[in-house]
């Protein structure tokens, strides 16, 4: 067979032939005569060294053969057709390849329309999202392994940063329904001090362990909001979590929400998007964040998803 290297035109003329049961109405779909329909599909045969079609009725038919390749002709056609799609967007300025850093805690619910959006705006964009704690976020970005970043709002960003408020997310001190807080009808600071707070950290930075304005003398830390959320509906403490993530458990009478008398009980922290100076963001990653800016604030205080 050699170096089996048809057109593309003989694969189209192929698939046409076969969807549409004769040469003729191949040849009037593709604006040809029949006969350059005939050569193109016979060249195919021959360069394939298989006989696609059974030529001794009044219209030709699939063989065995030709049946078996039909599905692979089409992959072709598609991917010939997704080949020249991309590259027409990289030669508009619309990147490959774009990465969304998620911090752990913040809901993805609020994003869901966006995504689907992107999905259809960007079909040849290849979208990354990752998950990690805000420590290893600032490292995403500045080594331009994600372009685009959702972080809980810090009091500053490390130079060459950008950022924009995208919202609020709605933060609950929480314990579990067996745990003596869950009892009290309001909860004071010494009533906090006397059991241990479980807090979501990142990995801490200096020697001297984990900082933060913390409620109570006994803290044990974890960079997974989801593992404090476990530890604390096994009762080794309370915590305030994202209530995002402990919404469902308090509905099915796992958790119960504490009421602080020292203020409202709901926290309310900023949702930042991030970015960097160093990687300026492409066609898609500036339509993401525009997106994200237009989304009402609001929605990340519930994790609500946007239609």
């Amino acid at each position: 067979m050699g170096n089996f290297m048809p057109n593309i035109e003989n694969f189209r003329a192929f698939v046409l032939a076969a969807e549409l049961g004769s040469f003729s109405a191949a040849a009037r779909q593709m604006g040809k005569a029949q006969s350059a329909v005939s050569s193109a599909i016979a060249n195919l045969e021959v360069d394939a060294d298989v006989q696609l079609f059974d030529r001794r009725g009044r219209n030709p038919v699939l063989t065995a053969a030709g049946a078996a390749l039909l599905p692979n002709a089409r992959g072709i056609l598609l991917g010939n057709q997704e080949f020249l799609a991309r590259a027409t967007s990289m030669s508009q300025g619309v990147e490959g390849r774009l990465c969304v850093a998620i911090e752990q805690g913040i809901s993805i619910q609020p994003l869901l329309g966006l995504l689907r959006d992107f999905g259809s705006a960007f079909a040849h964009v290849s979208l990354e999202i990752l998950t990690p704690d805000s420590t290893d976020m600032a490292v995403l970005l500045k080594q331009g392994r994600a372009e685009l970043g959702l972080m809980i709002e810090q009091e500053s960003y490390p130079t060459g940063f950008q950022f924009r408020g995208v919202g609020y997310s709605r933060t609950v001190p929480v314990a579990a329904r067996d745990h003596p807080l869950a009892g009290l009808t309001q909860v004071r600071h010494a009533d906090l001090r006397r059991y241990r707070e479980l807090v979501p950290q990142s990995r801490p930075t200096t020697e001297t362990g984990c900082p933060g304005n913390r409620k109570s003398p006994s803290v044990w830390y974890a960079e997974n909001p989801m593992l404090v959320l476990e530890l604390v509906v096994q009762g080794f403490g309370w915590a305030e979590l994202p209530y995002s993530i402990i919404a469902d458990r308090i509905g099915a009478a796992e958790l119960a929400q504490l009421n602080y008398a020292f203020q409202q009980s709901d926290i309310l922290q900023g949702v930042d998007a991030v970015w960097t100076e160093q990687r300026a963001l492409g066609v898609a990653g500036q339509w993401m964040l525009n997106r994200l800016l237009e989304l009402p604030q609001d929605v990340w205080r519930e994790g609500q998803q946007v239609t």
